[in-house]
């Protein structure tokens, strides 16, 4: 049946895109096969899908070669005409066999909106309203590869109907600028569309609504619903107006006692019923109802078999019922539906309307040829007229005898010169406007070559500019750098200076101790020192030789000889080369420390202070041990010595030991934390 097999080729379609391989447009006959099984029983064909094996010596067909099969082979065994509610339940079957082979494609998204049963019903809208047509995107397979496409036109209808049911506002000329973009829609743009438009609005998210809105669209697009909603009905038995829900489609006029509730009955319309409008008041039977509080707006619709009375709500409503009931009384003997007659229409005038377009765009063409030819003749006549002024002035020489030929020549000569003065005027216009387009030009050239060199010295100033920058910074980055040198240079010389102050400090106070301790010596040493009487002997001693620092022992010492003891003579010539001394006294030793401690010679200076009075303690106990030994002075040093009785020998001796030994142990171990 060719009907059935138009209005189901989108969904076939669909169902083999599905079934060929990524980017071919071929398919496997088995996968085939099962698909025509399928379609062969729904129905009631067994056994269709046998004949694949032999149709075309190929393994793969392209869907030409299949649709062409199917209507040889399936559809041709149906009868050639169908009433509609079959018609309308064998392409339910078919799409929804379809559908079920495609739905894992064309249903995958990422936050989907509707449900898949709203899905499913929008697959056949949108089968419904798109044509099937050949890829153009590259002619050598444009015979294998089609695709279902959907106008903007029916797409823009579809979700505008979607949207307002759900209450939300329509966006025109957001969807006029898509369409454009587009060009046309497949399914799984249409569908993304709806979603789009629904996402984040508060409709969306209840599923009841969204579930009314796409059947009530379903409704009118593959169940031909022209209206539907509340009547008032008289009854046949009892003379009384009842209200019901109202169902009408261009062949029958279902009520309902409710929406959505179980069918109460069903009446059939042909081309012979008739709507005409009651009268207010009483009815059959003289009972007069009031319809919601307000007088009854009559309905009279008369078929065949009886006359039915109805009653809208209001004076518009009924209006509207009239115009629908009439327009479904005039579509009732149709073989097709209601909605696919209107999209056949509105296709058949877009084509239309695009073969007025080529039409006038061919003749805009033609237009355009016959302009060119026109002007071409132009030109030509134009050119035979130069040719034929020329051969005027040639036979002007010729003729000159004739008078008659000569003042028509000279007629033609003086328009000629005439035009050719206002040719040669505007070619001398022409030529001042050249000669002011060049000096135009040639200013300009001027300026911007100006421009140009001021761009480059400005550029050559910034290059200067940003060496010096640099060179600044350079030279600020230096000067930086030594300035911290500097002060780490100072931080580490006032740290130093801190250093030596407290070494300075230190060797002061070892200083003073051992100036001290030296005093303290002193006193013993004078103490301790044997006191001469006048039997004593005095002899010469190798310890009263010079040394190089001065003894303050020796003056006491010189006194208490009374004068016996002397030096030797520092220019005799047995006497040792004299020694520089140094006298050390508290003032000395000070300075002396100080002046090591700035030159970081401290501790030296402390050293050889404490050397000092040990070398003095020394000379002082070798005296008295010479002097406690046998009392004779040694010619050989060239010394006097005092001898002491042998007690006072004996007591001075082992005290001058003891009072050295402190000294050198003090020294020593003063010397020892100086080093450490």
């Amino acid at each position: 049946m060719a009907v059935l097999l138009r209005n189901v080729t989108n969904a076939l379609w669909h169902a083999f895109a599905a079934l060929a391989p990524p980017g071919s447009a071929l398919v496997a006959k088995s996968r085939l096969k099962v698909l025509t099984a399928n379609i062969g029983t729904l129905l009631d064909l067994y056994g269709v899908e046998r004949g694949l094996d032999h149709f075309r010596s190929t393994l793969e067909l392209n869907f030409h070669h299949f649709r062409y099969y199917l209507q040889r082979e399936v559809f041709a065994s149906l009868p050639d005409a169908l009433p509609l509610r079959e018609l309308r339940e064998c392409e339910a079957r078919v799409e929804e066999v379809c559908w079920l082979v495609c739905r894992g494609r064309l249903a995958q998204r990422d936050s989907p909106v509707f449900p898949d049963a709203c899905v499913y019903q929008l697959f056949r809208v949108f089968c419904l309203l798109a044509e099937l047509t050949a890829c153009d995107t590259d002619a050598a397979i444009s015979e294998d590869h089609f695709q279902v496409v959907a106008h903007p036109a029916e797409v823009g209808a579809v979700a505008s109907q979607l949207v307002t049911s759900l209450g939300l506002a329509w966006d025109a000329a957001d969807f006029e600028a898509l369409a454009q973009a587009l060009g046309a829609f497949r399914f799984p743009t249409f569908l993304a569309l709806l979603e789009t438009r629904l996402a984040g609005a508060p409709a969306a998210e209840d599923p009841a609504g969204l579930r009314e809105a796409v059947e009530e669209l379903h409704q009118t697009f593959l169940l031909d619903v022209l209206k539907q909603g509340v009547l008032q009905k008289r009854g046949y038995l009892l003379p009384t107006l009842r209200e019901y829900w109202f169902v009408l489609q261009p062949t029958e006029l279902s009520y309902f006692k409710a929406r959505g509730r179980d069918q109460c009955g069903c009446i059939a319309l042909d081309p012979q019923c008739r709507v005409e409008a009651g009268t207010e008041g009483g009815g059959a039977g003289g009972a007069g109802v009031a319809a919601t509080g307000a007088a009854a707006q009559r309905l009279v619709l008369t078929t065949r078999d009886r006359t039915i009375e109805l009653a809208a709500p209001d004076h518009r409503s009924r209006l509207q019922w009239a115009a629908a009931l009439r327009l479904a009384i005039a579509h009732s003997g149709a073989r097709d539906g209601w909605q696919r007659q209107q999209a056949a229409r509105r296709r058949a005038a877009r084509e239309a309307e695009a073969a007025r377009a080529r039409e006038e765009a061919t003749r805009r063409h033609s237009t355009l040829l016959d302009m060119e030819r026109t002007r071409a003749q132009l030109r030509a006549e134009k050119m035979a007229r130069e040719a034929a002024e020329c051969a005027a002035r040639e036979l002007e020489a010729v003729h000159r005898q004739e008078e008659a030929r000569l003042r028509e020549l000279e007629d033609v000569r003086t328009r000629l010169e005439r035009l050719l003065q206002e040719e040669t005027a505007a070619k001398r216009d022409e030529e001042i406007v050249r000669t002011l387009q060049a000096r135009v030009l040639a200013e300009e050239w001027e300026k911007r070559e100006e421009l140009e060199r001021l761009q480059e010295e400005q550029r050559a100033l910034l290059e200067a500019e940003r060496r010096k920058r640099l060179e600044f910074e350079r030279l600020q980055e230096e000067k930086e750098r030594e300035l911290r040198d500097a002060e780490t240079r100072l931080r580490q010389l006032e740290e130093e200076r801190l250093r030596l102050d407290l070494e300075l400090r230190s060797a002061h106070v070892k200083a003073t101790a051992s100036e001290a301790s030296k005093e303290v010596l002193e006193a013993k040493l004078r103490v301790m020192a044997p006191q001469l009487r006048p039997g004593d002997r005095v002899r010469r001693a190798a310890s009263f030789a010079p040394s190089t620092r001065d003894r303050p022992a020796a003056p006491l010492l010189q006194a208490r000889l009374g004068g016996s003891m002397r030096r030797p003579d520092v220019h005799s010539p047995l006497a040792p080369a004299p020694t520089p001394t140094t006298t050390l006294t508290p003032a000395t030793a000070t300075n002396h420390t100080g002046a090591c401690g700035a030159n970081g010679e401290a501790v030296d200076g402390a050293t050889t202070a404490v050397a000092a009075v040990e070398a003095s303690a020394l000379a002082v106990a070798v005296v008295v041990a010479d002097a406690t030994s046998d009392g004779e002075a040694s010619p050989a040093h060239g010394g006097v010595a005092v001898v002491p009785d042998a007690n006072d020998a004996k007591g001075s001796t082992s005290d001058v030991a003891t009072l050295s030994d402190a000294a050198s142990n003090s020294t020593i171990s003063d010397a020892a934390s100086d080093s450490q």
